[in-house]
């Protein structure tokens, strides 16, 4: 089977992470497409398949006689996807794009046009996989978990000297919580990679800091009629703390190596209001101080307004791994000797973003992020093109089979 057949498959089935969730996985759906990747996997010859009761797929295919003492090298993507667009009932379908827009949804009239979404033009003359304009896709990151099992069922198949490898799927990448229970020791792998990387010849080794914020807001409520001097609006305290934070710090006026507070979903009452943030800087010293003026603005406000009345909770998500990765760039030099050899044109690139690989770096398994081929992730007009993926396969096949 073909990568982009099986990304096809992947998307009908409804894995959407849940980020109001405490439990592990976030979303029991999740199960859903880690059973049915065990039970692929076995059907390719992977006898260890198995998923965990936190919904972590593990499998691995041994070396080949003659590498069994080279390192073991791990392939690792997530089955979840976004909560930024929903990812139920998706309707993907292939599209031979020979340029200008395309119709998605003729009855809604959504278009994805050339004008807005520069990579298109790149992409003229091949296959793309898109929607119907009402739902994501999920090539982030059903696309790496394609390209890996495609990648496995070639060396299954075809043969060719190979060392041990290492294959993961996590559930809850997209809120952040895609590496809280993986088992690095059990994975068994020296370095790894994630393909959850998006346009083809990309690999990055530099993601963000990340962390998170929920501010809590706390009023009065009184009837309108006899609130003077008495009611405590906890709306208006909200949008007084936003107005305090930086506004050349959001993420629509940064870019590169540039950070950003994003204010990602706010909720409210009279009484109660809660706003949620994401805090990201590739440089650790900037991201510490983003999170200090978070903290001093609702200082600010409790001497204003007096205590309790906003309550903040910081929470680190994961950091740049550059500095993990640093110490061994042969694996990152391997990567980009496999891209070429498939045809791309490497490029290092810093992720404005992050991946299981920071976390997994942080604690104790190299893991850049690869390619996958998907573009405009996380939202309606995401889209892949098939002839990508073949290539991305390419890529990761090499890389195994390289000594």
């Amino acid at each position: 089977m073909r990568a982009y057949e099986r990304l096809l498959d992947y998307v009908r089935v409804y894995t959407t992470s849940d980020p109001e969730s405490g439990t592990h996985p976030s979303a029991a759906r999740e199960f859903d497409l880690a059973h049915k990747l065990v039970e692929e996997l076995k059907a390719l010859g992977v006898e260890d398949a198995r998923v965990d009761e936190h919904c972590y797929v593990y499998g691995s295919l041994p070396a080949t006689p003659g590498c069994e003492e080279k390192p073991a090298l791990g392939l690792i993507a997530h089955m979840d996807t976004a909560p930024d667009a929903s990812g139920a009932d998706i309707k993907a379908r292939i599209v031979e794009y020979t340029g200008g827009d395309i119709l998605l949804n003729g009855e809604k009239g959504i278009y994805l046009r050339e004008t807005d979404y520069e990579s298109l033009k790149r992409n003229h003359g091949k296959h793309l996989i898109v929607t119907d304009g009402t739902t994501l896709l999920g090539a982030d990151d059903k696309a790496g978990v394609a390209e890996i099992l495609t990648a496995a069922e070639i060396l299954l198949t075809q043969g060719g000297n190979h060392a041990t490898l290492k294959i993961g799927f996590t559930p809850d990448e997209e809120i952040g919580r895609g590496a809280d229970k993986f088992d690095i020791q059990g994975f068994g792998a020296d370095y790894a990679y994630t393909a959850d990387g998006g346009t083809v010849g990309e690999i990055e080794y530099e993601n963000f800091n990340a962390a998170s914020a929920c501010v809590t807001f706390h009023g009065l409520n009184i009837h309108p009629g006899s609130a003077k001097d008495k009611m405590v609006n906890s709306q208006y305290i909200a949008m007084e703390y936003q107005s305090l934070l930086p506004t050349a710090q959001k993420p629509e006026y940064t870019e590169g190596y540039e950070g950003f507070i994003h204010l990602t979903d706010m909720r409210g009452e009279v009484e109660n209001s809660q706003l949620r943030y994401i805090i990201r800087d590739h440089d650790m010293a900037k991201f510490q101080e983003k999170k200090r003026l978070m903290t001093a603005a609702a200082d600010f406000l409790n001497d204003k307004y007096g205590p309790g009345t906003v309550e903040i909770a910081l929470r680190d998500s994961y950091f740049n791994m550059r500095e993990k990765i640093e110490p061994c760039m042969e694996i990152v030099d391997r990567a980009k000797r496999a891209m070429a050899l498939a045809g791309m044109n490497p490029r290092e690139v810093p992720v404005r973003g992050g991946t299981d690989g920071a976390r997994l770096s942080y604690e104790g398994l190299p893991c850049p992020n690869l390619c996958t081929g998907g573009e405009n992730y996380h939202g309606r007009f995401e889209y892949i093109p098939v002839e990508d993926m073949e290539q991305c396969v390419k890529m990761l096949v090499n890389i195994l089979r390289m000594q």
